[in-house]
């Protein structure tokens, strides 16, 4: 009878808890990391040829849970259903490209990792060389993406309100083919994203416009409140950045010149040896000083 009263009182909480939205999340003693990702957003997160799921940003969490002795459950997800995905525990972080601009107050964040650009990328043929030049033309994007973000942005309306349309597509993939069919006049996309798919295709047929869309950052989005996952997960990033395999990473995946892990460390060496040298220079002065006092 305890038994049955006991199996009740439990079905009653648990269904309390579904019932009153509280975020579900693993915590730092799970063995499971689940990440989503967008199967199709290289070199971030995608499907090589021989249909294993890898990318630079999945690379480092698999040495992280390997680190660890966790296991890591790549999870591909519909990019518009991410927030749902996590909030429900159906995965514990989003780590693939995913910006923290914008959304700092909506996720537990780690450290910014890599710094990113939105860019516009048009046929090399298209006449097209500036963002001025957009005017009138009819412009891609990917379904709630940083880009689409970027371009409704009060910073960029006149920009988006010049285009003939905006339009979103599912995935980059679709954004180049319309490019090729003539329907779309250039694509918005973060530039590490648009190196990727100007290597995988025709050399020479697309280009990047000089000028950015917008500048930010990218770090792993972690459900609001996980900060115990987080601060687990990221501790172990840093001693890969340590060891120099966030570096080999960042080369093999050609995010190298993206990387600003270390960034802040530098900052402040700097800042220091400034303050030193600064020190160094008021106690010359003030020897200086001293020493013209007694001689007075």
């Amino acid at each position: 009878m305890k038994k049955r009263m006991l199996a009740i009182m439990m079905s009653a909480l648990v269904a309390a808890g579904i019932c009153s939205g509280v975020t579900v999340y693993a915590d730092a003693d799970s063995k499971t990391l689940t990440v989503g990702f967008d199967a199709e957003y290289p070199p971030f997160g995608y499907m090589d040829e021989s249909g294993e799921y890898v990318g630079f940003d999945l690379d480092v969490a698999q040495k992280v849970c390997d680190n660890l002795g966790w296991e890591l459950v790549k999870k591909p997800i519909n990019w518009d259903s991410k927030d749902m995905e996590l909030n429900s525990g159906n995965i514990d972080c989003i780590w693939n490209g995913f910006t923290i601009n914008g959304r700092e107050d909506d996720y537990t964040w780690s450290d910014p990792y890599l710094n990113n650009e939105q860019v516009m990328v048009v046929a090399s043929d298209s006449g097209i060389e500036t963002l001025a030049d957009l005017a009138g033309k009819n412009v891609v994007v990917q379904a709630a993406s940083a880009a689409l973000d970027a371009l409704n942005s009060d910073d960029n309306k006149d920009l988006t309100d010049s285009f003939a349309s905006l339009t979103e597509n599912p995935d980059y993939n679709t954004a180049f083919m319309n490019i090729d069919s003539g329907a779309a006049d250039a694509v918005a996309v973060d530039i590490g994203v648009a190196k990727y798919q100007l290597a995988q295709r025709e050399e020479g047929k697309y280009k990047i416009l000089d000028e950015p869309i917008q500048s930010e950052q990218y770090g792993i989005g972690f459900a609001k409140g996980n900060e115990e996952l987080r601060d687990t997960v990221w501790a172990e990033v840093m001693k890969l950045y340590d060891e120099g395999e966030i570096d080999k990473l960042a080369e093999q995946y050609g995010v190298a010149d993206m990387l600003c892990l270390g960034d802040e460390e530098a900052d402040k060496t700097e800042e220091s040896t400034d303050a030193a040298e600064e020190n160094a220079d008021s106690d010359e002065a003030a020897d200086a000083d001293t020493a013209e006092d007694e001689a007075e």
